[in-house]
């Protein structure tokens, strides 16, 4: 599978990006009852496809992989990226991150900040983030977070 492109995500498109999301989730085998929990926090924001901060991967004319990053001072949030389970380990995350990254230098910021699922932990190690603490989930009351920070450089 060969990412043709990552562009802008539009708002016709917001709802086929959440089911991406939730598709990604659940591919880690969370029961029903976790998923309902968490389908409300797995949703593109329509705000930030209208400022130009959610991005869609593309192959075959598809959509495999969906970022989503907010901007606060000199740090940036990476608030969601996930890829379609298909694509998992077929490289669309390490460039849907690395986008990340450029949207976020581009901005002006000086790190970003990840709050990742527990299965992410080693993809975000590998990207070069540090773990720095753990936080409470939004979705799942009582749940911990690992919280990772990545220190931007000059684009690549």
């Amino acid at each position: 599978m060969t990412v043709a492109t990552i562009r802008q995500a539009r708002l016709a498109e917001v709802e086929a990006l959440n089911a991406l999301c939730v598709r990604s989730k659940a591919h880690w085998g969370y029961d029903a009852e976790f998923m309902a929990r968490c389908v409300p926090h797995l949703r593109v924001s329509p705000e930030a496809i209208r400022k130009g901060l959610a991005f869609v991967a593309l192959a075959d004319g598809r959509p495999v992989g969906v970022h989503q990053v907010s901007v606060s001072g000199p740090t940036a949030d990476l608030d969601l990226m996930f890829v379609d389970p298909p694509a998992i380990g077929t490289g669309i995350g390490r460039r849907l991150y690395r986008h990340a990254e450029d949207i976020a230098l581009a901005a002006g910021c000086r790190e970003l900040s990840i709050v990742a699922d527990p299965f992410a932990k080693a993809f975000y190690a590998a990207m070069g983030a540090l773990h720095v603490e753990d936080v409470p989930s939004d979705a799942i009351p009582g749940r911990m977070l690992p919280r990772y920070v990545q220190a931007l450089r000059s684009p690549r």
